[in-house]
């Protein structure tokens, strides 16, 4: 890997394919907090959607980090790179480490591949969703899950914020929890009305926090205002790094990679439905009975 003849730091790059450096994936998570706000929307992207970043170029990565092709390469050179092709050669290498790793590590099986290697668009799209899921559930743990399902169990309340695209995911959340006949509101905009929710924001309240990328300040506002009353807070979002995450107690992370033109939400929707039906299997019987008379209303 190239190293600028004036660093711009005085720790370098990580040098790839040794053991006593760390990966790229890590070395941003170290490098996170110096970064400038537009920049932490790049390592955000690169560190959940490795492997976008290792075949994309720099114009359509800041696409999907919704930022410009120049952040990305001053963002390059911020880590000591010369430029953002030296950061993607080492996106790549840890690209094919994990995958080469991944495929020691599975079982041999001798069915028909899903999809075959001549996709076109549209079954490249539901193949991307396909690992979506699946990496999705493969970073969830039952311990996390049951103490989510917990959470809202106890809640007096349950507050979900989520804004823009998030608002859908944020209402269908209510609805299923309102379907359960549990107490849940919602907040997608900064209305009176919603405002007004946000101070009945107490510590007996989970708060759910929904994010896709940078966060919209409606929502850290209401993750900190959570954390300030004594709230137990929820983020589900699909950067690890975001802020919501820091701000929140529990977090659950989903994978929304896609070659289509905006991010996919295929497996928070499935997170969703999951964590619902959760909750519905810890009394199934009395939440039959629950939901029955909500229909009837």
């Amino acid at each position: 890997m190239k190293r600028v003849a004036t660093p711009t730091s005085d720790r370098q790059p990580p040098v790839s394919g040794t053991s006593e450096h760390q990966s790229l994936s890590k070395y941003i998570r170290a490098r996170f907090d110096e970064c400038s706000r537009s920049q932490k929307d790049v390592a955000q992207y690169i560190v959940d959607h490795l492997d976008e970043a290792a075949f994309q170029t720099a114009e359509e990565l800041a696409r999907r980090a919704n930022t410009s092709s120049s952040t990305v390469v001053r963002f390059s050179q911020a880590l000591g790179f010369e430029g953002f092709p030296e950061l993607q050669a080492a996106a790549r290498e840890e690209y094919r480490r994990v995958h080469a790793k991944a495929g020691e590590d599975a079982a041999p099986s001798s069915s028909a591949p899903l999809f075959s290697l001549d996709q076109n668009e549209f079954e490249t799209a539901l193949a991307a969703d396909h690992l979506n899921v699946e990496e999705t559930a493969r970073k969830v743990s039952r311990s996390e899950i049951e103490a989510l399902i917990e959470a809202i169990v106890s809640a007096e309340k349950v507050l979900v914020a989520g804004t823009d695209q998030m608002a859908f995911f944020a209402s269908y959340l209510r609805h299923l929890l309102m379907l359960l006949d549990l107490r849940a509101e919602i907040v997608a905009s900064p209305s009176q009305e919603a405002l007004g929710r946000l101070s009945r924001i107490d510590e007996r309240t989970l708060v759910i926090g929904l994010s896709a990328g940078r966060p919209h300040p409606l929502i850290t506002r209401t993750m900190k205002l959570a954390r300030h009353r004594k709230a137990l807070t929820l983020a589900i979002t699909d950067a690890t790094l975001s802020e919501v995450a820091r701000l929140a107690r529990l977090r659950l992370y989903y994978s929304s990679n896609t070659p289509a033109f905006v991010r996919s939400h295929t497996a928070l929707l499935s997170l969703i439905q999951a964590l619902a039906y959760g909750v519905y299997a810890r009394d199934a019987q009395q939440y039959d009975v629950r939901i029955k008379a909500f229909r009837l209303k």
